[in-house]
């Protein structure tokens, strides 16, 4: 066994050494237990961090392998081993070729000469049976998904596995497939555009910290230096133990130590925090500065409430052509914003099918969301701020027929920096159908 800092877990210890593996590297779990001198079942779950950071992936036929983490700007693209997972296929040839990118997919619907049209380097091929096509795709550098639970011949084996690209077998029809691609491709652009606190602290210098023991005049030279009003503590190993800000070091004399007026155990954050959950537990914390850690405590990096609402008003900034919907989205979609001949905001729209629920009936779920969708985009532009919800009252009042025009009239009870309180009254025929009360808080005072 290598020697060891006995300071870290033996599961830090495996993730290092994992880490460590050149890329490419075949990793057993039993070798690797015996190896650094642990149990299988503590390797097993080295592993599995190991595969959720995204150093490591698993393989039919292939084994888990040391793989290179994937920069977040390329997040949305696919491999080849990506769809063969996707669509639980089975790779019969080119498995050297699985790293490859996708860069489209094209459906084999039509004759062989129609079908070359769309096929070009780096894509694949959804095809049956068809044994012509997926020699041609090969030859012209496409993978090849084969669907209906068919297979191909050695001889096409054979130059998948010289072109070095995979056939994949899948016993799902070709729309079922084409579906699944599609809807991993919309889900890692969901997940690309959801900002994270790894997107802000890269490329800021390492923070300047304070160890226990640092005098309130070593706080007031560092903060005239960085410029922050609130800085970390950290111990000999660099784990955080605290924070101190200006307000606590008011009635200390220049030469006594900061110990005594630190705020241990602060509320910390580590790089795959969402920017809008480090936003949302600053205002409910009250706090305006998150130490950034990794998962021995140990500080990476310092956030400030500034730089995290900062960023994510230059991300809602950015175009959003080309990126995925999520469910509200999706449900808000047949909604439109009016003014009524008072001047004030409403919201028309109709009940589609796919809100009903398996007796027919309105998901009261749904009515939820879109209640809730109407509160926040109406005090956003009250305000321009963004809103979380804090509570919410609901009476659903009359049942609601699939197609009916709904219409939305939010009133503003009472608005504050802090918060919007707002009663939403849903109608159809001029009848109420359903109403709430909710109180929403602001991420951004």
């Amino acid at each position: 066994m290598e020697e060891q800092d006995e300071t870290i877990t033996k599961h830090e210890q495996l993730l290092q050494h994992i880490e460590k593996l050149q890329v490419g590297s075949k990793i057993s779990v039993r070798k690797l237990a015996k190896h650094m001198g642990v149990s299988e079942g503590t390797a097993y779950r080295a592993v599995k961090e190991a595969e959720n950071m995204g150093i490591v992936v698993t393989r039919e036929r292939i084994g888990t392998i040391r793989v290179e983490k994937k920069p977040r700007g390329i997040s949305e693209q696919l491999t080849f081993a990506d769809v063969a997972e996707i669509v639980g296929g089975q790779v019969f040839g080119g498995s050297d070729g699985l790293n490859k990118t996708l860069v489209k997919y094209a459906i084999g619907a039509m004759k062989v000469e129609a079908m070359m049209r769309y096929v070009e380097a780096g894509s694949l091929l959804i095809v049956g049976n068809r044994e012509d096509a997926h020699s041609l795709a090969l030859e012209h550098g496409a993978a090849v998904l084969i669907t209906g639970g068919f297979g191909t011949s050695a001889e096409v084996k054979a130059l998948a596995d010289e072109c070095d690209l995979p056939i994949i077998l899948s016993r799902h029809d070709t729309f079922t497939v084409a579906s699944m691609i599609n809807r991993a491709i919309f889900d890692r652009m969901i997940k690309k555009k959801i900002m994270l606190v790894e997107d802000i602290i890269a490329g800021k210098p390492k923070p300047e910290v304070l160890k226990a023991s640092s005098t309130a005049q070593d706080f007031r030279e560092m903060t005239e230096k960085t410029g922050y009003v609130r800085l970390a503590v950290v111990d000999e190993w660099n784990r955080v133990i605290g924070i101190v800000g200006r307000k606590e070091i008011e009635e200390l004399t220049p030469e006594q130590p900061i110990e005594k007026v630190l705020i241990r155990r602060p509320i910390t954050a580590t790089l795959q925090t969402s920017l809008a959950s480090a936003a949302q537990t600053m205002m409910w914390e009250g706090v305006d500065f998150l130490p950034i850690v990794d998962r021995n405590r140990k500080l990476i990096s310092t956030v400030t409430r500034h730089e995290v609402l900062q960023a994510m008003r230059d991300a809602q900034q950015q175009p959003n052509a080309g990126t995925g919907e999520t469910f509200d989205h999706l449900i808000w979609n047949g909604f439109a914003e009016e003014k009524d001949e008072d001047g004030g905001i409403v919201f028309h729209g109709f009940i589609t099918p796919q809100m009903a629920t398996d007796l027919g009936t309105i998901s009261e779920g749904v009515l939820t969301t879109v209640m809730i969708q109407a509160a926040t985009r109406t005090a956003k532009l009250l305000s321009g701020c963004d809103y979380v919800l804090d509570n919410m009252s609901t009476y659903f009042l009359r049942p609601i027929q699939i197609e009916d025009a709904v219409v939305i009239r939010p009133i503003i009870l009472e608005s504050s920096r802090r918060t919007c309180k707002l009663e939403i009254q849903m109608s159809y025929d001029d009848l109420p159908v359903a109403k709430c009360i909710l109180t929403l808080q602001s991420i951004d005072h």
